[in-house]
């Protein structure tokens, strides 16, 4: 068995069920992933039910306790000692001075802050990998979380891999450094990996791997049949993502706007908040649906339970998201492993799911009269959303269940 830290940034939130999943198959291969994670979430508790269990076994760097505090100045002061402050050194210049230029000297004043924060965290991080026996860390992040276990590897010689799991760019600086001193990197997406390899090109290990996300469809099954619209009664349409300009929900709200105006009693459920507990996009979002009149027609439902998502799935004829730049989609694929036909823009790696026609029907972002059209379309013909749904479905399972990129990283961790 291999013992090793499994990293996942503010765990658990409200959009992390994946991870969870993953762990779960991890082990069922005979691995020992371990929870770490940078800080508790802001916003508190979130609904899932796996998530008390999960915090209970999540050990977090900041705030570090008594005995994470002595692991970490012993493993501070134990490089030090062994000729690692020049590496470090690098290391934290990398990323200090790699902030935007143009933000003046205060800007790289708070970079050389930041990163004396980031070095001691990945001391913490070292304290605790020596005291759990872990061979290895893997990082479900590319962003500072990737440079505390840069720092943790330069300190001790601690291997660490990165998971990317959307557009580099979205991640900060010293991409190059985190990836050159990885042992390994997986992306959820042929996309990404031909991105990245295209930014970094030497600076990436030698051993890259695709793993995307996934689902449990041996768990995300229907319990009853699915049943389209019949024409009659509200046409229940359910969206799940996170309340951020980026997730279209806009579009998806003027698209409802649309159906009403087309005489179908369209109901439409979305579920996610805002990253400031619902004082920040919801805000907006409430407005627009005052201002178009829907207030009858959108229940914004915030963060819910994976259990409350699963039982809104069963109870829709179709799933909708309109992201503008979605990386794969954890919602989508719930989606189609209840057997719902998805009606999805085909934007980032969407398409790389959802085969258009045959999975699923992919529109166009930032169109939403072209979503609201392609819902008609799917409403009203009962035989297509049953295709879909049972496409989509196979799709799911013979290439996206979660056991499967669980095995992809139990190999490369092995070495295999």
């Amino acid at each position: 068995m291999a013992r090793f830290g499994y990293l996942v940034p503010e765990f658990p939130g409200q959009t992390h069920s994946f991870f969870w999943r993953e762990m779960a198959a991890l082990k069922s291969m005979g691995m020992e992933p371990e929870l770490i994670s940078t800080r508790r979430p802001e916003g508190g508790r979130v609904p899932h039910q796996w998530a008390d269990a999960a915090e209970a076994e999540t050990h977090y760097l900041v705030p570090p306790g008594l005995a994470d505090t002595f692991g970490a100045g012993s493993a501070l002061l134990h490089g030090l000692i062994h000729g690692k402050a020049a590496a470090l050194r690098g290391a934290a210049r990398g990323y200090s001075d790699n902030q935007n230029a143009a933000d003046g000297w205060r800007a790289r004043i708070m970079g050389v802050l930041r990163s004396v924060s980031l070095l001691l965290a990945a001391s913490e991080l070292v304290g605790v990998a020596r005291r759990r026996g872990w061979v290895h860390v893997h990082v479900h992040s590319c962003a500072d979380a990737a440079q505390v276990a840069l720092f943790a590897h330069r300190l001790s010689g601690l291997p660490y891999s990165l998971a990317l799991h959307g557009p580099l760019a979205d991640y900060g600086p010293n991409q190059a450094d985190k990836w050159r001193n990885a042992s390994f990197g997986v992306v959820i997406t042929k996309g990404l990996l031909g991105d990245i390899r295209q930014r970094l090109g030497p600076a990436l290990p030698e051993r890259m791997g695709i793993a995307a996300m996934g689902v449990d469809t041996a768990d995300f099954v229907r319990s009853a049949p699915y049943e389209p619209w019949t024409g009659t009664g509200p046409a229940r349409i359910f969206s799940c993502g996170r309340l951020n300009p980026s997730k279209g929900h806009r579009d998806l709200v003027a698209a409802v706007r649309m159906l009403a105006d087309a005489g179908i009693d369209a109901r439409l459920v979305i579920a996610g908040e805002d990253e400031r507990g619902g004082k920040g996009y919801r805000l907006e979002l409430e407005r627009l649906v005052t201002e178009l009149d829907v207030g009858g027609r959108v229940t914004l439902l915030g963060s819910v339970s994976e259990a409350t998502v699963r039982t809104r799935l069963e109870e829709a004829h179709v799933f909708a998201l309109a992201s503008h730049a979605e990386p794969l989609g954890v919602a989508i694929m719930e989606a189609m492993s209840l057997s719902v036909p998805v009606v999805v823009t085909g934007s980032g790696g969407v398409a790389e799911l959802v085969q258009d026609q045959q999975s699923g029907l992919l529109v166009r972002a930032n169109d939403p009269a072209h979503l609201a059209s392609t819902l008609v379309n799917v409403l009203h013909t009962p035989d297509l959303a049953r295709r879909l749904g049972a496409e989509g479905r196979h799709r799911v399972v013979g290439q996206f269940d979660s056991t499967r990129g669980a095995g992809i990283l139990a190999d490369m961790i092995r070495g295999r």
